[in-house]
């Protein structure tokens, strides 16, 4: 291969490659393009409620559980660090395996801030309370939707008061 060829080769290749990692299309049409999408999860402690945005737009709204009195969600902004389609549960003395006694249910989305995440639940009437062990809780099926939407390095922010952003994104009270 001549330089010119080799030079257009290695283009179209890390544009392939970041364009499956953005989870956006390489090419469209004769022209190279890729689009980035600036995605954020939101939850509102106070609504138990989480939101996905992505370019700034609300794309999903999902009811959850958060944490309990004892046991508070933290407050902050972290990032997704890992993802794990059927995890096992680990609990001092405790493991337990994928399947429907898995408290954590069907996935798990970590977080930056360690042994904090995203999770499914063995207990989908706990949505909508502060039940959890400071864990973001949603039914099976809503983090199944949302595990496949998310990415690691997606901002989280974990809102314990309202601000005027979360009235835009969940409504008024």
């Amino acid at each position: 291969m001549n330089a010119s060829r080799t030079t257009n080769w290695i283009l179209q290749a890390t544009l392939a490659l970041t364009a499956t990692l953005v989870g956006a299309p390489a090419f469209a049409g004769d022209e190279t393009t890729v689009h980035a999408v600036a995605r954020r999860i939101v939850v509102s402690i106070p609504d138990r409620k989480l939101a996905v945005l992505e370019n700034d737009e609300v794309v999903s709204l999902y009811a959850v559980a958060v944490g309990a009195p004892n046991s508070p969600s933290p407050v902050g902004t972290f990032t997704v660090v890992t993802r794990v389609s059927n995890p096992t549960y680990y609990k001092p003395g405790t493991v337990i395996g994928p399947g429907a006694s898995n408290p954590i249910g069907t996935r798990w989305i970590g977080l930056s801030q360690k042994g904090y995440g995203i999770h499914g639940t063995d207990q989908p009437r706990s949505i909508g309370f502060a039940k959890s062990h400071g864990c973001i809780r949603l039914r099976n099926q809503d983090v199944e939707k949302l595990f496949e939407r998310v990415r690691p390095g997606d901002v989280v922010e974990l809102h314990a008061e309202r601000t005027p952003e979360l009235e835009w994104i969940f409504g008024e009270q």
